[in-house]
């Protein structure tokens, strides 16, 4: 299909080229590993080729990746995944060093933009369907939950830190939990800094399926491919109907709770 897009964009003209997977694949593979199998674009996070390490500089990627890989025409379907046996390993010291009371209004800007960006870039620029696997246990898991379909590991827990760490929950998982459990339980998570495991979460449909890890992406592959054989339109549309609570649920939440998120920590 590319390919008949691509001839029409040289026949008409002044169509400017869509990024290609070489070039974006090497130009976050600090972060990512990014490859494509008919179709089926894998982003998998990484630090050093094991768990991901959280950081300013990989959230800043995430909105820029998502960004790519959504304009990518050659892509019909993303999955996206962590490294090894956990979803984030841990966090930077480096990243957060300088308490945020201290940082310029610039860089607090900054921050704010790439906050939000990666949730935004998923809800309103990717087209195609999304498979979010969940590899393991790990902090800032909204990406993961808010694809069109969810795997996890056995071994996953999931909940949201932010209380517990004398932050707000501004960042995102609230939000996600606010929209899959309703708004009692999101609260009791948020308030407790309690973590369900992976068969609450399938109960309480927060996920699709759990598996045991080495079966997750085989699995994650196989819907995909299931996916990725049925019409482009029909594909594309379906995922623009399926996301639509999750854009009006952004557009109206994620930027005023991030900014409290940020006015509290600035005000430490």
């Amino acid at each position: 299909m590319s390919e008949i897009l691509d001839d029409r964009d040289r026949r008409l003209g002044g169509f400017v080229a869509h990024p290609r997977l070489d070039d974006y694949a090497t130009g976050y593979r600090e972060h990512f590993v990014i490859r494509r199998e008919s179709g089926i674009a894998e982003v998998r996070m990484h630090t050093g080729d094991g768990p991901a390490i959280f950081s300013r500089g990989l959230l800043n990627a995430w909105g820029q990746v998502l960004r790519d890989v959504g304009a990518d025409r050659d892509n019909e379907v993303l999955i996206i995944t962590g490294t090894g046996g956990q979803w984030i390993g841990g966090f930077d010291p480096r990243s957060f060093a300088e308490p945020v009371s201290d940082w310029p209004a610039d860089l607090l800007y900054e921050q704010y933009s790439d906050g939000v960006k990666p949730l935004e870039r998923l809800a309103f620029d990717v087209d195609i369907p999304v498979i979010g696997v969940l590899n393991g246990p790990g902090p800032r898991q909204e990406l993961a939950l808010m694809c069109d379909i969810t795997l996890c590991a056995d071994d996953t827990l999931i909940g949201d830190g932010n209380f517990a760490a004398g932050s707000v929950p501004g960042d995102g998982m609230h939000l996600v939990l606010r929209e899959l459990l309703g708004a009692k339980r999101a609260a009791y998570l948020a308030y407790t800094g309690e973590r369900i495991d992976a068969e609450t979460a399938l109960r309480w449909g927060l996920v699709n399926e759990v598996l045991p890890r080495d079966r997750l992406m085989a699995r994650a592959r196989e819907i995909a491919a299931a996916v990725a054989a049925t019409p482009r339109a029909a594909r594309r549309l379906t995922r623009a109907v399926v996301r639509r609570s999750w854009q009006r649920r952004i557009v109206e939440d994620l930027r005023e709770a991030y900014a409290h998120q940020l006015l509290a920590a600035a005000g430490r």
